[in-house]
Order: C-alpha cells, then structure tokens, then sequence
C-alpha cells in the first residue's frame, strides 16, 4: 500500500497485514493494519511506526512524501511492538530525531525494548508546536498498556486515538465512508472485547475527555480512520462502556459423547421460545476471541462440559480462562454438562463462574449419561420459569 494523505501534508504510511491470524490469542482472521502517520511542517513528525518485519514497507511510503532523514520527531502513543518496532530502523535514518514518550511508562517501556533511545517525557497536557500546527498530548493508561498516549492537532481537529477505536482489519481502503462498515464495526467490536474489555473504567476516562474535542478525524493505530461515522464509533464505545446487555445468551459448551450438546440445545430452545436471541459455540471448533465477542454485550451464558477425568474438557478450561481474562460484566449464568460417575465438570463450571462474580440464573443441571425426553422438558421448564424478558424487547416486538 502507497501513502495515503488523510488531510493536507498528514500521511497515513503504515502497513497493511493481510495475513496475520492470531493477535496473542485473539483470532484475526481479517489481518490487521500498523497504522503510522507522517506530518509535513515546519518540523516533520511521525506519528507511531510499525511492527518491525514490515519497517522497509513503511519506510518507503515515508520515501514517496519525504527523505526519511528529514524526520524530526517520532511520537510513540504506545511502546508494544506492533505501535513501536520500527523505531530504531527509522532512527538509522533519521540520526537526529528524537522520541517523545508518555512518562513514566512510556520511558521506561521504550527503554526496556530497545536500549538508549532519544527520549522525551511527555504528561497530560503537554503541547508540542511543529509549525502552523499544535500537537496536544492527553496520557490513557491502561486504555490498554500503561505507557498508552493520545494525540491531538487541534489546527486539524484530528485525533491519533491509539489503539482506541481501532480494528484488527486488512483491506485495501484508508478511511471509513470507502469501507464495509458492517465489517469495521463488527471488527471494532471483536476487537474492544478482545483488547479493551477489562480497561472500560479507563476508556470511559478518555472518552471524558474526547467529548470535549472537536474532532473531524480518529486516526487510530489499526484498521479505518474514521471521518464519516465518527459520532456513531464514539456512541458504540459509549454504549460499550456501561456494559449495556441485550436480551441474549451465549452457550458454549464441549461434547464427550453428544450429550452434553443435547443439553446445550435444550436450554438454547429455551431461551428462543422466551424471546432471548441465542449465540450457541461448539468449543471444539470456535475460537475463544468469537465467543467473548458475543458474551460482551449478552445477559446470559450456559457453559457445559462433560466430565473427563475428574474435571472439564480442556477447550472449556481454556474458555474459562479466557473469559475470567476479559471478565465481561452482568451476566447470569448456567452451569450444566453430562458425566457418567463423577460428575465434577459442572461444579467446577460454577466455581470458576462464581468467581467471576456472575450471578446463577438456575441451578446447576447435571445429567447422567444420555439425556431422557422428560429430563430435557425438565430443563426447559427450569429455564423458561428463571427468565425475564426486558421491557425494551416487549416494546420492539409490539407486546
């Protein structure tokens, strides 16, 4: 991909990677983009560099605009490598520029990647003029890393929001309004629960203080700028914030011998027939990054396995795992599966649940062997009678 000029004499010349499949254990089966911005002033600044393999990529993109010599002075919103791994090779060229950082974390967190770098500190409220334009510096920790740093040219209203509002997304478009906008807000969505999710606290914060910024352009470190929708992202993550819940259940679950899966699809039928949507995942066969995606913005969650050696299935113990991770809040919970003696899986399922500190819809379901007809009624029932439907899904559908 060539440079992109996203406002006069400011460049997108990141990298696009089309074939990145895995973000530490978030599944990006759309690639990504390292998104990096060149700024052509009085001093010439770039904005966050790229993940180190794809340094040349970038390199040359800051070639067609300008002599990579000539930057004067890198900002780095973020020191994880895919934000930061191109910065001693565009120092190679670039021998007298220097790094502005967040302080401490920023400093620091440099440092320890690469060893003596030019640094300089930068807090909340600090201001930078590079010539006819202003860079305005707001820190963001733990939105996601503590180092984390926006950056905002109120000559252009254009904000470099980080990894806020950002997508794990390949494609050949730079901006918003040229894309597949139920694609990028489907991956905007993936990705806040994959990244984002545990520091909501603190994106609440910076939103905070976006809302008091004119912004025309979010300019984030991965996938679609954003110029056309941007109030609709800023109201999505807002919506996200308050852990706001759908009538919705995702069940997940893990199969011996089918039964388990008997049972999954009868408590999923009973949450359809009581008018909550369901979202139903074989763990044996999705990925646990789709499933928190779902679980974010649901109010209920059925997690079942059976009973292997004395415990639960190892893609349910993974799932577990991931979930307590992430923690997504307000959610009730069933816990239910098949053995054949033991019987500890669904025990297990609802001691790690508990912990979590999600709240039980019924009591833990718990078959022997093969589900019979009537045990399934029984489980519907049970179910159907713990269920409230919210008054805003009564007023959709005209009830």
């Amino acid at each position: 991909m060539s440079a992109y000029e996203i406002k006069n004499n400011i460049y997108w010349v990141g990298a696009v990677d089309w074939n990145l499949r895995n973000f530490h254990g978030y599944s990006t089966n759309r690639g990504s983009t390292y998104n990096s911005y060149l700024i052509i002033d009085e001093k010439v600044v770039l904005i966050d560099t790229v993940k180190a393999p794809f340094s040349k990529i970038m390199l040359d993109n800051i070639s067609e605009i300008i002599d990579p010599s000539k930057i004067d002075i890198i900002i780095s919103n973020h020191v994880e490598p895919d934000h930061s791994g191109a910065i001693p090779e565009v120092l190679k060229y670039a021998k007298n520029a220097v790094v502005y950082t967040s302080a401490p974390a920023g400093i620091k967190g440099l440092t320890m990647h690469y060893g003596e770098l030019p640094l300089v500190e930068v807090k909340s409220g600090d201001t930078l003029s590079i010539g006819k334009r202003t860079l305005n510096f707001v820190q963001t920790p733990m939105v996601h890393w503590p180092d984390n740093l926006v950056t905002y040219i109120p000559e252009d209203n254009i904000l470099f929001s980080n990894d806020a509002f950002g997508q794990h997304l390949a494609c050949s478009e730079r901006v918003d309004y040229r894309a597949d906008m139920d694609q990028v807000f489907e991956e905007a969505k993936k990705y806040y629960a994959n990244i984002v999710l545990p520091y909501s606290m603190q994106v609440k914060k910076a939103l905070d203080v976006i809302s008091t910024l004119e912004i025309d352009i979010i300019a984030p470190s991965h996938g679609i700028i954003w110029k056309k929708y941007i109030s609709q992202i800023i109201d999505y993550y807002n919506s996200l914030v308050s852990h706001k819940k759908h009538d919705k259940a995702v069940v997940v679950f893990d199969s011996m011998w089918g039964n388990s899966a008997i049972i999954a699809n009868a408590i999923s039928d009973a949450f359809i027939t009581s008018g909550v949507s369901v979202k139903m995942f074989n763990l044996s066969n999705s990925h646990n990054s789709d499933v928190i995606t779902e679980c974010m913005d649901a109010k209920y969650l059925a997690v079942g396995s059976s009973t292997l050696n004395n415990g639960i299935i190892p893609t349910v113990a993974s799932f577990l795992c991931y979930l307590k991770g992430l923690n997504p809040k307000n959610i009730e919970y069933i816990a239910f599966g098949s053995f054949g003696w033991g019987g500890q899986s669904i025990g297990i399922i609802a001691k790690e649940l508990d912990g979590m500190k999600y709240k039980p819809l019924t009591d833990n379901i718990a078959i022997q062997f093969v589900p019979k007809p009537e045990q399934l009624l029984e489980i519907k029932k049970l179910v159907k009678s713990k269920l409230t439907v919210s008054e805003t899904k009564l007023i959709e559908e005209g009830n």
